[in-house]
């Protein structure tokens, strides 16, 4: 159960760190949006590593934590390519079956969760699919580009989740850091090249400061919750942070849910249920 707790907690996080971040992006560039929050997150992960005093751990998993960093980097740059050319409706649903490959890992090496968790797992990832549908009036063609971005990206952001569990296990805070410095490096690249403005007000600044530290928290949770748990249950109830979103755009930002998000806002939740009934 205590794995259950942190994951979804991790979830709560990775969905508010996506509103916030999505706000910001209404004001600012993207890519500041995602250099100030990574730089944030940089810190965050560094000051949690003096604050355990977790000794530094073997070059596999620093390699790994590194390459974690560089795959989710390489999933948000396709979701967001992907969200510029096609429609949020069907782009962000196809990106949030980011869990099954984690999922399809898990079972690949052995883990056999109990028949009303697989039923759990399967309403949580329709569930979160459905809740990540937007409203599309615009009646565009959906471009078959758009799709495939979609699916990189879930391939990559689930495949980042796996690298996640692999490293976590030596040493939680030092994998979350190597994740933020390989997301950096990536990042970094876009940054000389485009070169965006970094002119913000304070209000902006902290909700970006806001995004990274809840992002890296998030990391940190899953990557926790991964060792208490079956990482074919783990990475799903932390792939729901798209229903957080969901929730805090509706009570911030009085945003209507449709009624097949609000369907699959109850299976996610139902799912939930039945894989902590399970345990």
């Amino acid at each position: 159960m205590f794995g259950v707790v942190l994951a979804l907690c991790a979830a709560a996080s990775w969905g508010s760190a996506d509103f916030l971040g999505g706000v910001s992006t209404k004001r600012l560039p993207i890519l500041t949006v995602s250099a100030v929050s990574q730089f944030v997150g940089l810190l965050f992960a560094g000051a949690i590593v003096l604050a355990t005093g977790a000794a530094m751990p073997g070059e596999r998993t620093l390699l790994i934590g590194l390459a974690a960093g560089v795959v989710g980097g390489v999933g948000l740059a396709a979701l967001y390519s992907g969200l510029a050319i096609g429609p949020m409706g069907v782009v962000a649903p196809i990106a949030a079956l980011s869990a099954v490959v984690p999922v399809a890992v898990g079972l690949a090496r052995g883990e056999r969760p109990a028949a009303i968790q697989l039923v759990g797992v399967a309403l949580a990832l329709v569930g979160v699919v459905l809740a990540a549908r937007h409203r599309d009036e615009s009646g565009a063609r959906v471009h078959p580009r758009a799709i495939a971005l979609a699916a990189a990206a879930a391939f990559c952001i689930g495949l980042m989740i796996v690298l996640l569990d692999d490293a976590g296990g030596a040493s939680p805070s030092w994998t979350v850091l190597m994740v933020r410095v390989g997301a950096l490096s990536l990042l970094l690249v876009a940054l000389l090249v485009r070169r965006p403005s970094f002119t913000m007000d304070r209000e902006q600044l902290g909700t970006l400061a806001g995004v990274g530290v809840l992002d890296n928290a998030a990391n940190l949770l899953f990557v926790i919750a991964a060792q208490h748990g079956l990482l074919s249950l783990i990475a799903v109830l932390a792939s729901l942070y798209p229903v957080t979103t969901v929730l805090l755009a509706r009570i911030a930002l009085h945003e209507r849910l449709s009624r097949i998000q609000i369907v699959g806002i109850a299976m996610a939740l139902a799912g939930v249920a039945l894989i902590a009934l399970g345990g």
